[in-house]
């Protein structure tokens, strides 16, 4: 398997699972290390990709990796940081812009008859973020391409197999990025494309099997496409060994508690659903910031599991669905140097006193894979198309402190605006939609009186993969009937504005 691998060398870019995401696309199994903890066998991956970094490679703390192992030995395709490091530490030089060069630009320049660039032509559009730019190639170094601001945009060495570029090919807006890789993998690299749904469900299983043995696992279910699809692949491997839980922590949405079970009903799964709402609005008494937030309701989401799990003889392991961007977001990727944006309630280890092993089967794929997977074992269309919904659920899209009263509110607001969504067949044109409860309140009107109530922030963005997203312009008629009926249905509420961020700059979530 190995010597068709792709080896991603992480630098902390907040892009580098989108070039896995890429790489992955074009059917080709990719794995990131960070930079400073590569495999020992670096050597026997087909081919290798350096990432891009928010670090500048004229800085103190410039990130030294060591190529010895690859360095005309493998393909290399230098991103950024990466195509700036091999040209300042190769007989180039790297300098500050005049500039900041960030977002999108148009490659004026391409080398004729380079395989590197083969079917992209001049024009076509790539997506710039960096500060530093590359004054003079490396040594060897042969210009391959160039934009109206950026001479060097691309370049390749000479007597070796290493590329570099000064743009992210990974990144939605770099319209023929996806082809750039694949002229790199497959034409030049020779890497085969044979990484499929089914070749890793088929892996996984086996995996599973190998990994727990004969041990129970006790699984935390929530209804959503990421627990759904690594419980079947559970069960597929262990079977009756697979205990379900799904623990209503009192900030699901509108009564989704019981929907959910009805759901699972029929799947074959061994399923129990535990009422822990109160434990987990008790936990967040008094608490605004979201950081804090988060890590209440995943202690009580652990305390609630461990109590649960002592009442199964011999449980061993608790699984999670936990996936890629769930990770990227918490914490550095296998210890390396990411910058952390936000945490999330199942990723981050467990606490001393519980001795249950995690299992995650999913922790390496995306929404988009997870969904690919699931539809190649069989589940329903409808669940797989459910909208993404945060671990922590209502907790971070109330912003400020949680009480019983704003859950009620926001669960009121959120059950309109999904509704809604679905009646005006808007819903699955949508990768995810929710609302949010801000902590101010608006002066407002209504039957000649004053009022002075909550104000709520509707959200809707389209994505593949969570990692980048942009909001949809959903028509006017519906935001304007959705506004009424939220005004008029739900109580406390009386102003509703509708977010048209993207990712980057702003997250989903608020919180």
């Amino acid at each position: 398997m190995q010597q068709n691998n792709v080896l991603i060398l992480d630098f902390g870019s907040q892009y580098t699972q989108l070039i896995a995401r890429r790489v992955r696309e074009l059917n080709i199994y990719c794995e990131i290390h960070p930079y400073n903890h590569p495999p020992k066998n670096q050597s026997e991956f087909k081919a290798i990709i350096l990432s891009g970094s928010p670090n500048s490679v004229r800085g103190e703390n410039v990130l030294h990796p060591d190529l010895s192992e690859i360095r005309g030995k493998k393909p290399v395709l230098a991103v950024c940081y990466g195509a700036q490091y091999l040209a300042h530490f190769s007989g180039g030089q790297v300098a500050p812009s005049n500039t900041r060069e960030y977002g999108r630009a148009n490659l004026s320049y391409i080398k004729s008859d380079e395989t590197f660039f083969e079917n992209i032509s001049v024009g076509s559009q790539v997506w710039m973020s960096h500060s530093d730019t590359i004054k003079n190639l490396p040594t060897n170094g042969e210009l391959l391409a160039s934009t109206k601001d950026v001479e060097n945009a691309a370049y390749k060495i000479k007597g070796e197999q290493t590329f570099a570029i000064q743009f992210h090919p990974e990144v939605y807006h770099s319209k023929d990025g996806k082809q750039i890789l694949e002229n790199f993998l497959v034409k030049i690299a020779g890497v085969s494309q044979t990484w499929t749904p089914d070749s890793f469900v088929e892996s996984t299983v086996a995996a599973i099997q190998e990994k727990v043995g004969n041990d129970k696992v006790v699984l935390g279910l929530s209804g959503g496409v990421d627990s759904t699809v690594a419980a079947v692949l559970l069960n597929k491997a262990i079977g009756k060994n697979l205990y379900c839980i799904f623990v209503n922590n009192g900030l699901l949405r509108k009564n989704e508690f019981e929907s959910v079970l009805t759901q699972y009903e029929g799947m074959g799964l061994n399923v129990k659903g535990v009422d822990a709402s109160a434990r987990f609005l008790k936990a967040l008494e008094g608490i605004s910031d979201p950081e804090k937030k988060r890590k209440a309701i995943g202690n009580s989401f652990i305390e609630v599991f461990d109590d649960e799990a002592h009442k199964i003889t011999d449980v061993t392991w608790l699984a999670q669905g936990t996936i890629y961007p769930d990770v990227i977001e918490s914490v550095s990727v296998n210890g390396g140097p990411s910058a952390t944006i936000k945490s999330h309630h199942n990723v981050g280890g467990l606490p001393d006193y519980m001795k249950l092993k995690i299992v995650e089967p999913l922790r390496m794929i995306f929404k988009d894979e997870v969904r690919r997977v699931g539809a190649s074992m069989g589940i329903d269309s409808e669940l797989l198309g459910r909208h993404p919904f945060p671990g922590p659920g209502l907790g971070i899209r109330i912003l400020g402190d949680i009480t019983a009263e704003k859950v009620r509110i926001l669960q009121e607001v959120d059950a309109v605006f999904i509704n809604g969504l679905k009646e005006d067949g808007l819903y699955d044109k949508v990768w995810q939609a929710g609302a949010m409860l801000l902590p101010v309140n608006s002066v407002g009107v209504m039957g000649d009186e004053r009022t002075y109530e909550k104000v709520v922030a509707l959200r809707a963005v389209e994505s593949t993969d969570g990692m980048t997203a942009d909001w949809v312009n959903l028509p006017y008629e519906f935001l304007q009937k959705t506004s009424n009926k939220i005004i008029n249905q739900v109580k406390g509420v009386n102003r509703v504005v509708y977010d048209i961020s993207s990712k980057p700059p702003a997250t989903i979530e608020w919180e």
